[in-house]
């Protein structure tokens, strides 16, 4: 592990994207703990409030990204400088995606049903960057043999036509597909290759005068959405919370 760590994380230099990860998956994992137990009214915990206005936490969140982002711009990729820096953006950006829905929809959604989309944007960014630290780099590496060397060549190609066919695959409504294709083989080549989702661009554009493929289009993504969204629900409250439910409306005339 040793060997391994020095020559494919700290040799390249991504030992800051490292601790900035890890930054951000505990400082997303604890702002979770807190807030649900200030929901469930358990705890020493409570919000945070000046002169009667609630102060969300992706306020602070902004100002240690700023902080964080800038300080590792200046101070390189090596160092204890580039160190800090990384755990500080790391712990600004998991307090800031962690309230992602509330800066998209302007409004306080953080335990309603599009506040969800926070804790999507939280999984598939840890993820992404999982990806990039686990993957090779070929850059920045001493000693290379011409093998390794080779090795790497096959991986930028492989990069670029995995990117070639999520741009497909995200123009055909897939934006998941999309992301992870670009670093995981095969992935967006699948998303490319099957029938868009109706409304993506791609079925707009070729699915216009196609009848039947918009029928079997819509369909599939029936069948699909039917398939994996109770999972991705269950997923989504097991770590983010689950949303309040909204209140039933009243008939007029009722009390």
């Amino acid at each position: 592990m040793g060997p391994w760590l020095e020559r494919n994380i700290v040799e390249p230099g991504k030992l800051p994207l490292l601790l900035a990860l890890t930054a951000f998956v505990l400082t997303f994992v604890v702002t979770r703990v807190i807030t649900r137990l200030i929901r469930a009214g358990k705890g020493p915990f409570g919000n945070v409030k000046a002169g009667g206005l609630h102060i969300h936490h992706v306020v602070p969140g902004v100002v240690l990204t700023v902080v964080g982002g800038f300080g590792a711009v200046a101070g390189g990729r090596q160092g204890l400088g580039a160190a800090v820096a990384a755990i500080v953006f790391g712990i600004g950006a998991g307090l800031v995606l962690d309230e992602f829905a509330l800066i998209l929809h302007l409004d306080d959604v953080y335990w309603t049903e599009e506040g969800r989309k926070s804790v999507e944007v939280v999984v598939i960014t840890a993820a992404m960057v999982g990806l990039l630290l686990a993957g090779f780099s070929p850059f920045g590496v001493n000693d290379i043999s011409a093998g390794e060397l080779q090795d790497r060549g096959t991986v930028i190609a492989n990069i670029v036509a995995n990117f070639a066919f999520s741009l497909v695959a995200l123009s055909k409504g897939k934006t998941r597909v999309a992301i992870f294709g670009v670093i995981v083989p095969l992935v967006a080549v699948v998303g490319a290759v099957r029938l868009a989702r109706p409304g993506s661009a791609w079925a707009r554009r070729f699915y216009g005068d196609r009848p039947r493929a918009r029928a079997r289009a819509g369909l599939r993504a029936y069948h699909h959405d039917r398939r994996w969204s109770r999972l991705s629900r269950t997923l989504q409250d097991w770590i983010g919370g689950k949303p309040d439910r909204p209140e039933p409306a009243r008939l007029p005339g009722r009390r």
